[in-house]
C-alpha cells in the first residue's frame, strides 16, 4: 500500500536534479553556440528563450509554438527598428509611439494567442531602449532565439526518462469564447493598459527611476482586469526577481560571463527556487538571472538595488492603475457565482487563486476558505 508514494517521493527530487542540469546545461550550450556563430549580441535571448524552454514536468511543448515564437520576435523586434530612425523627438515620444503601436497590433491577434500579446508589445520597445539598433543586432537575436529554440527542447528529450511526458498536458485555460476584431478593441481594459502603457516611460523619468523602462515593464507585464490578478502578478514579480539576481551577484565576483559560469547562474537559479518551492516563481526568476548576468555581465554594485528598486515602482503603478481606473474585483465577482451554485463550476475555478489573492490581501481568507471548502464538498447522492 506505500509503495506508490514511496516511489513518488523518490521521484521528485531525481526530476528536480535533472531539471537543475537540464536548464543549466542548455543555458551553457546555447551561449557557446551563440558565441560560436558570432551572435553574442543575442545571446541573452537566446539563453533565457532555452532556459523557459526547459518544462518542469519534462512535457513536450505544441508544435506550434516552435513557429509562433520566431515569428513574434521577429515582428516585435522588426516593429521597433524600422520605426526608431523615422520618430524625430524625444525618446518618450518614440518609446510612447512604438509601445502604443505593438499593443494596437498584438490586441488584433486572436484571442487564442493572448499569451504572446505581452511579449510582442515588450520586444517592439527594445530596440529603443538600445544605443544603436540595427537591423544586423535584431537579426542575430532572431538567430540566437532559434538556437535557444533548437537546443532547448532536444537536449530535454535526452534527459526525458522512458514513458515521461508522452501524455498530452491537459488545457488549463478555460474555453474563452473568441472575440471579433471589433469587440476586441471595444474592451475597457486594452484602452487602460494601453493609456498608462504609453505614459509609463515619462512616469518613470519623472519619478527619477534609474531604469524607467520598468515601469513599462510593469503596467505591460502585470496590470491584469482585476486587482487579485494583479496582486499574483506582482507577487510572482518580486519574487522571481529578488531570487533571480542572487546567483549573478554571487557568480559575478568570483568568475567572468563564460560557458561555465552561465550554467552555474541559471541551474544554480533553479536549485534554489525549487528548494525554497517556489516552482511557480521559476520561470521570472530565469528571466531576471539570464538577464542580469548574460544580458549586463559584469554587475557594479549600484545595478541589483536600483533594478529591485525600479521594479518595485513599476508593481506600484500596476496596482495604482488597476485600484483607481475602472477598478474590478475578483474576490467579489467570486462571490456573486458562488451564491447561485453549490459546486466549483469552471468560471469559479477560472476566478480562484485571483480571489484567493484578494482575500488575503484583506485579511478575509479564512472566510474565503471557508465558502471554497462549502463548494469542494461532493454533492450527496439522491
Amino acid at each position: 500500500m506505500t509503495a506508490e508514494p514511496s516511489e513518488a517521493q523518490a521521484e521528485a527530487p531525481a526530476r528536480t536534479l535533472r531539471l537543475v542540469l537540464c536548464v543549466g546545461l542548455v543555458s551553457a550550450l546555447t551561449w557557446a553556440v551563440c558565441g560560436a556563430l558570432g551572435l553574442n549580441g543575442g545571446a541573452p535571448y537566446g539563453v533565457v528563450i532555452a532556459a523557459l524552454m526547459v518544462r518542469p514536468r519534462f512535457d513536450h511543448w505544441p508544435a506550434p509554438v516552435f513557429l509562433l515564437l520566431p515569428v513574434i520576435v521577429l515582428l516585435g523586434l522588426g516593429l521597433g527598428t524600422f520605426l526608431n530612425p523615422l520618430l524625430p523627438g524625444p525618446l518618450v515620444w518614440r518609446f510612447a509611439v512604438v509601445a502604443g503601436l505593438a499593443l494596437c497590433l498584438a490586441q488584433a491577434l486572436p484571442d487564442k494567442l493572448a499569451m504572446v500579446r505581452s511579449v510582442l508589445a515588450l520586444l517592439a520597445v527594445l530596440p529603443l531602449l538600445g544605443s544603436n539598433p540595427t537591423w544586423l543586432g535584431a537579426w542575430k537575436q532572431l538567430l540566437a532565439v532559434i538556437v535557444g529554440l533548437v537546443i532547448a527542447p532536444s537536449l530535454q528529450a535526452l534527459l526525458r526518462l522512458p514513458g515521461e511526458g508522452d501524455a498530452a498536458e491537459a488545457a488549463a485555460e478555460a474555453s474563452l469564447p473568441q472575440r471579433s476584431l471589433a469587440e476586441r478593441f471595444q474592451d475597457p481594459f486594452f484602452w487602460r493598459r494601453l493609456v498608462i502603457s504609453t505614459l509609463a516611460l515619462s512616469i518613470g523619468m519623472g519619478l527619477g527611476a534609474t531604469n524607467p523602462k520598468y515601469l513599462y515593464f510593469g503596467v505591460l507585464l502585470l496590470l491584469n482586469d482585476s486587482l487579485g490578478a494583479t496582486l499574483l502578478r506582482v507577487r510572482d514579480r518580486m519574487i522571481g526577481v529578488s531570487l533571480g539576481v542572487l546567483m549573478p551577484w554571487v557568480v559575478f565576483n568570483t568568475m567572468g560571463t563564460g560557458s561555465v559560469s552561465v550554467a552555474l547562474v541559471m541551474g544554480g537559479t533553479t536549485a534554489l527556487v525549487l528548494g525554497l518551492g517556489l516552482e511557480a516563481n521559476l520561470r521570472t526568476a530565469l528571466i531576471s538571472s539570464g538577464i542580469t548576468f548574460v544580458g549586463y555581465g559584469v554587475l557594479t554594485d549600484w545595478y541589483v538595488p536600483t533594478r529591485w528598486i525600479d521594479y518595485l515602482m513599476g508593481c506600484g503603478l500596476a496596482l495604482l492603475v488597476c485600484l483607481l481606473v475602472r477598478p474590478v474585483s475578483a474576490l467579489r465577482r467570486f462571490r456573486e457565482l458562488a451564491r447561485d451554485t453549490a459546486v466549483l463550476t469552471p468560471e469559479l475555478e477560472a476566478l480562484l487563486a485571483s480571489a484567493q489573492e484578494e482575500a488575503r490581501l484583506l485579511g478575509q481568507e479564512r472566510g474565503f476558505q471557508a465558502q471554497l471548502a462549502r463548494l469542494k464538498q461532493p454533492s450527496p447522492r439522491p
